[in-house]
């Protein structure tokens, strides 16, 4: 018979397997189950624009807050239809939260994932669509995140995107000055790039990154892309990185898709010192 902390640890490995292979047939319901294994309650939060799905584990007040931004989720049905319900069938972000050991853990989905459409009469197709990265869904992100900086007041953050939630977190801590470092996981930093490449059309009503990089030159930052990565290609990280200069550092891992388990290797990537050269 295992220990009981072995027994705890297998069964947290095996929910974090079925998360990153989509077994769950309520999402919503999942992301409890794995997030609860790592102590991460759930919350809503509302701001001025959406009311927003957060799992948290607050342990340590006089500790840094990790802060953890879901990617796009499920926002297209097909090249040409938008999604219903841009709800996350694997949620790598969350993924990613629960692998980190941290004392002050919370994880934020975006506008309209995992919330009934009904608590969110804004929800619109646009909003994760070509609106995904609009100002007012970087405003409510930045809303949600001050909402929880009460519980650990005075300390810093550290702000962690996946996929199209790295644009979100790389655009918050352009308008937070307590973000003392950044990391992104297959992250899209600049939309305008990536929608060329995938010959999709453009979206002028999102903020984009890529243009805003002098504003986050002197936090500390690095982007991890995925060698095998076709939908974000390690080029975006690696342009993002030279554009903001000697505060960031961008890494290829290889072997990594853009839907691979990312949470497999990332209490490694977490060791790794980050800082300005």
């Amino acid at each position: 018979m295992l220990p009981g902390w072995c027994a705890q640890l297998r069964l947290r490995g095996l929910l974090l397997l079925s998360l990153l292979t989509g077994c769950a047939s309520d999402p919503a319901i999942h992301a409890d189950q794995i997030a609860g294994s790592a102590g991460l309650q759930r919350e809503t939060v509302q701001t001025s624009s959406f009311v927003l799905a957060a799992w948290v584990r607050i342990t340590r007040a006089d500790q840094p807050l990790h802060i953890y931004i879901e990617g796009d989720g499920r926002a297209w049905r097909n090249r040409y239809q938008p999604a219903d319900d841009p709800t996350p069938h694997k949620a790598i972000g969350l993924s990613l939260a629960v692998a980190d050991d941290a004392p002050n853990v919370l994880y934020l989905a975006r506008p309209c994932q995992f919330i009934p459409m009904t608590r969110n009469p804004r929800c619109r197709s646009d909003y994760w669509t070509g609106k995904r990265f609009a100002p007012e869904v970087i405003t409510a992100i930045n809303e949600a995140i001050s909402h929880y900086t009460t519980r650990t007041p005075g300390q810093p953050i550290v702000l962690t995107g996946y996929s199209g939630g790295a644009a979100v977190a790389a655009l918050v801590a352009a308008r937070r000055d307590d973000v003392v470092l950044l990391r992104t996981v297959a992250g899209n930093l600049d939309h305008v790039a990536v929608n060329r490449l995938h010959r999709v059309s453009p979206m002028p009503d999102s903020l984009n990154p890529a243009d805003e990089v002098a504003r986050i030159a002197a936090i500390p930052q690095r982007h991890f892309s995925g060698a095998e990565d076709s939908v974000v290609p390690p080029s975006i990280g690696r342009d993002f990185a030279a554009a903001v200069g000697k505060c960031a550092s961008w890494q290829v891992i290889a072997d990594m898709g853009h839907e691979s388990d990312w949470a497999r290797v990332w209490p490694q990537l977490l060791q790794q010192p980050v800082y300005c050269q």
